[in-house]
């Protein structure tokens, strides 16, 4: 336990504390205010000023948004995170305490008389009599009851509507006031309840008036404060654990930090104590058996290899564990239980108790052998057997930080103890003499002895780890960064060690290979080493190949054996054998072929021979084991291919292929191309052949191989024809293609090459491949900028949406570069597409016909307007611009199209109005340009044509004025409708050269009326009848 900070409010009583629920700031209830600490250096951010009286309960909502606070003024006040009171709601007594829902929010407040409901969603408070003052209250953790202690005894279960569900009544009635919920009573005890209010177990004597109690986060531990001025840690079954801390006056209330295992205390005095927990590991190894402390009353047993566990249930604390072979030793306050074994089986994981020592002691270490246990006590070591008699003591020179039991006979085992002077020492338990094994200059802080009792590796207080020679007392290596060393129990010279984030393992006076790893090493038990991290012990699985191929480079072959039978993979044992083979230790590989499985003499002596350079009798040995391929291996590797090819003789064909092969590997290998491609042919291995001939450009080659090659071969033909394409000759791989009947492919290539002609001869004759042919086609003209033909060419291969982007490209390339021409025509181009589409898709196709006609006929007449105003010369008479500028206006009513200006038509409707006598419109074009952008090159003609237009008569000339042939109405120079009749809404026709409007009308025939009556009717003088139809 370590105090952080203290702090003492003068003449005010600490009744209540909250902790916000990151844990960053704690809110206390002192005197009428409400204080506000930062948790992380206990500084004071801002007191709160709202009560007009003492102030008894605060509490914090689960989401952090909010906290409340009651006080004797009989208010409760709702305050936010940023520390601003936002409601206040009163009752009829002063208020007792609050407990906010922790799924809800709701508030819960209660007083001497009666409680109330809150939360944010609701207008006002709901408030419940009660039968006494209530104390305290709580939610469960599922939101759904609330517990009220009442000050008759009484704890009065209620669902979120205040309805009362269970009532619990104490024995001791209202002499036995409850003032804490699990629930502690003035009747100093301590009782757990199901919701059901069926008691669990009995009640628990305190032996004080508890005033407060407190739950860990995870509900595992508990605090009980109050008379006995301190706070007292408890499991959440009740039992007792210890104080933490001791205080000059009642506390009345303890709260534990969210998710930590702080604890801040306030008190009578005004005293506020903030304490931090330190849960120590209490634990103990011993070979692969590990034991450790859980829930502070239990002694789990885990068996480190097979994962076993096996929990003894205590109802004391654990204080000290020891556990060494059937042997285990759990010291508890006043106790300590001394367990063994049922069985000798290793693995056996069942304990039942030997021996009790009923007697309190105080030690820092205790261990435990076959009939004895070991009391450490900074100095002194004391033997007691198991009936708690002391046997044997001995006094050090210096405080002990380190003991082990290294073995020995039952009743004579030895300890090696290091102290913090760096005195290290050896004690057996029957014998009063302690020897020492040797002093170094720095305090011990971890010891381990080699498995042969020669060597000693010591932790010191600067982590380095030192390995001594216990005889020679000579310090025979150090390595830093160590925080504890293990020896391998199998093996002799193998030790590891952990500091740093890193696990190092070191063999003889190898360099130390490292790998990442957290935590201490306790244990090395072959190719397993013991790790502990926090709280929990693991067993990591390391392989030994490094430390072994570290005794392979320097040839100790039987130390690099023993290392290989902790644990390394088949590869590695097939090198250790081979190395041993060329090193001739003859012993070494033969063992481990037989670890490996392999017993065969005659194999093994083959190999011998093969090593000593005896290159036929082990061939001869080879064959007679039933192994010629081994010997065929051999020669070929020796490159002695002659003598292979006389081991085979007339032996299986495909041995002699396979030893052509090898050859032509070689061959090639040794940067004889030609050679290797002779020799692959000749083992039919076509593939190799094409492929060295095609890397070095070997046309003439290839043309050989392909021409000899079977059309069914068709992966080896297509290899050829790669190669004849990445080297340049489209023509021999057409050939191959052809010879392979693969039309696609030649196909492919005529497009790849761009050999157009070929490929629509072959498109033509064969139409499947059309698409393969004219889209490439139509893309690469479009790619060479030749997009009309591009465009037909997709048009052909039936892409018409290809053939539409292929236009709409070209057109808006066209209106961004001001050809309004070559976008006009090419907008009637993408009408008369859509036209022929138009069979399928009549309505769609039909209003895209009609949308690019339309853009097609503006872009058309804005070429003439942009000609017009960019250029010096004019070719249209003043009444054809006249007119073009009028009809384009008309065309702009509700878009205009990308490229268009309205500045430049304006400007020259401006113009020609004003040379025709079309003052009012001139005037108002003028007007029209003012609410636009003008360019600065037209901004001077355009205020010298306001000027001047203000001296005209402000009306038309009558003879511009347009006629409605149809209803013979005059129409407005500007009209808003469009280029349509004002008065019928008939379209005008206008003329393709000068745009004025035509003498004719265009209208529908009625059903049953041909072509020809219709025109023999129009013929007519007079005509006999009027349609009844638009437009007639």
């Amino acid at each position: 336990m370590e105090e952080c900070f203290l702090d003492k409010i003068e003449r005010r009583t600490i009744y209540d504390l909250a902790f916000k629920p990151d844990g960053t700031q704690l809110i206390i209830a002192a005197g009428n205010r409400l204080l506000v600490y930062d948790t992380s250096d206990g500084t004071l951010i801002q007191p709160l000023k709202g009560h007009k009286d003492t102030v008894y309960c605060v509490a914090y909502a689960k989401d952090g948004k909010r906290f409340a606070s009651g006080s004797a003024d009989k208010s409760v006040i709702i305050w936010t995170s940023k520390l601003e009171g936002i409601l206040k709601y009163t009752h009829n007594d002063s208020i007792q305490c609050v407990s906010y829902n922790p799924l809800t929010h709701q508030l819960a407040s209660c007083s001497s008389g009666d409680f109330g409901l809150w939360s944010p969603e609701q207008k006002s408070v709901s408030k419940h009599k009660t039968s006494s003052k209530i104390t305290c209250c709580s939610w469960t953790n599922d939101g759904q009851y609330l517990a009220l202690g009442m000050f008759n005894g009484i704890v009065s279960i209620r669902n979120k509507n205040g309805d009362e569900k269970v009532r619990i009544e104490r024995p001791g009635g209202s002499s036995s006031p409850i003032w804490s919920i699990s629930v502690a009573d003035w009747g100093q005890k301590l009782s757990f309840y199901h919701l059901s209010g069926k008691q669990i177990g009995k009640d628990r004597v305190l032996n004080f008036d508890p005033c407060c109690i407190s739950y860990f986060t995870k509900g595992e531990y508990l605090l009980l404060g109050g008379s006995d001025r301190q706070v007292s840690l408890f499991t959440r079954d009740g039992v007792r654990l210890g104080t933490v801390g001791e205080q000059s006056s009642w506390v009345w209330t303890c709260k534990v930090k969210p998710d930590s295992n702080y604890v801040v205390i306030g008190c009578q005095d005004g005293t506020i104590s903030f304490y931090q927990l330190i849960f120590s590991t209490v634990h103990g190894l011993y070979k692969d058996r590990y034991a450790y402390r859980d829930n502070m009353t239990d002694v789990i047993v885990q068996h480190l290899i097979t994962e076993q566990k096996v929990r003894i249930k205590g109802r004391e604390l654990v204080k000290k564990i020891a556990i060494y072979k059937n042997r285990l030793a759990i010291q508890m306050p006043e106790k300590i239980l001394i367990y063994e074994l049922y069985s000798d089986d290793s693995a056996d994981m069942y304990y039942r108790v030997k021996e009790k020592i009923i007697k309190k002691f105080e030690c820092n270490l205790l261990v435990v052998c076959s009939d004895h246990i070991i009391l450490c006590q900074e100095k002194r070591l004391q033997c007691l057997s198991f009936s708690g008699v002391k046997e044997r003591e001995w006094l050090m020179e210096s405080l002990i930080r380190y003991i082990k039991v290294i073995g020995g006979p039952p009743g004579r085992e030895g300890l090696l103890v290091g102290l913090k002077n760096g005195q290290i020492l050896k004690i057996f338990v029957d014998n009063a003499l302690a020897l020492v094994l040797l002093k170094q200059s720095t305090a011990v802080r971890c010891l381990d002895m080699s498995a042969s009792r020669n060597k000693l590796a010591v932790v010191d207080e600067n982590d380095t780890c030192l390995v001594y020679d216990i005889h020679t007392k000579e310090l025979l290596f150090q390595e830093p960064n160590a925080n504890s060393v293990a020896w391998n129990t199998q093996c002799e010279d193998m030790l590891c060690f952990s500091g740093g984030g890193y696990l190092n393992i070191k063999a003889s006076n190898f360099p130390v290979h490292q790998q990442k790893l957290q935590g201490f090493v306790v244990g090395y038990n072959g190719s397993k080493i013991f790790c502990l991290h926090v709280f929990s012990m693991s067993a990591v699985e390391v392989p030994q190949s490094a430390p072994m191929y570290q005794y392979l480079e320097r040839k100790m072959f039987k130390e690099a054996y023993q290392i290989a039978c902790l644990g390394v993979t088949d590869a590695d044992w097939r090198e250790l054998a081979m190395e041993a083979l060329e090193g001739l230790e003859f012993e070494t590989a033969k063992k481990d072929r037989k670890k490996h499985g392999e017993n065969n003499t005659e194999l093994f002596l083959a190999d011998v021979y093969a090593y000593q350079g005896k290159f036929h009798e082990a061939a001869k040995l080879y064959k007679r084991s039933g192994h010629e391929n081994l010997a065929l291996e051999m020669y070929s590797d020796l490159r002695m291919f002659d003598h292979a090819k006389e081991f085979l003789g007339s032996g299986d064909p495909k041995d002699t292929k396979m030893l052509i092969k090898k050859q032509a590997d070689w061959a090639k290998d040794i940067n004889e191309p030609k050679a290797a491609v002779e020799m692959y042919l000749s083992a039919g291995e076509h593939m190799k052949a094409i492929e060295i001939s095609g890397d070095h450009g070997w046309v003439d080659m290839l043309i050989e191989i392909a021409r000899k090659l079977d059309k069914a071969e068709r992966e080896p033909l297509a290899k050829c024809a790669f190669y004849f394409k990445q080297l340049d000759n489209p023509g021999y791989a057409a050939e191959i293609y052809m010879k392979a009947g693969d039309l696609k492919a030649l196909v492919q290539l005529h497009v790849e090459t761009h050999r157009w002609e070929e490929a629509f001869a072959l498109s033509e004759k064969h139409p499947e491949f059309k698409d393969e042919v004219y889209v490439p086609y139509a893309q690469w003209l479009a790619e060479s900028d030749r997009f009309e033909e591009a465009q037909k060419a997709f048009h052909k291969a039936g892409r018409q949406r290809e053939a539409v982007q292929v236009l709409e490209q070209l057109t808006h390339n066209a209106v961004l570069e001001s050809r309004f021409n070559d976008a006009a025509y090419y907008y009637w181009m993408l009408s008369m597409q859509c036209l022929d589409i138009a069979q399928g898709q009549q309505t769609e196709m039909l209003k895209k016909f009609h949308h690019f006609q339309h853009l097609a006929e503006v872009y058309h007449v804005y070429h003439f307007i942009q000609r017009y105003t960019e250029e010096p010369f004019s070719f249209h008479l003043p009444e054809t611009l006249f007119n073009i500028s009028r009809f384009l206006l008309h065309s702009l009513t509700k878009e205009t199209p990308l490229g268009i200006s309205k500045v430049n038509t304006l400007l020259a409707l401006a113009k020609q109005s004003k040379a025709l006598g079309a003052y009012k419109l001139a005037r108002h074009a003028y007007d029209k340009l003012h609410g636009l952008q003008i360019p600065d090159r037209f901004q001077k003609s355009v205020e010298l044509g306001s000027l001047t237009i203000r001296s005209k008569p402000f009306h038309d000339s009558e003879e511009l004025v347009p006629l409605c042939y149809r209803c013979s109405t005059n129409n407005p120079l500007l009209n808003n409708l469009g280029n349509v009749c004002i008065n019928c809404r008939q379209p005008f026709v206008f003329s393709a050269s000068s745009y004025e409007v035509l003498h004719l009308v265009e209208f529908y025939l009625e059903d049953g009326i041909t072509d020809e009556e219709a025109v023999a009717l129009i013929d007519l003088e007079a005509p006999r009848g009027t349609g009844k139809r638009d437009g007639t």
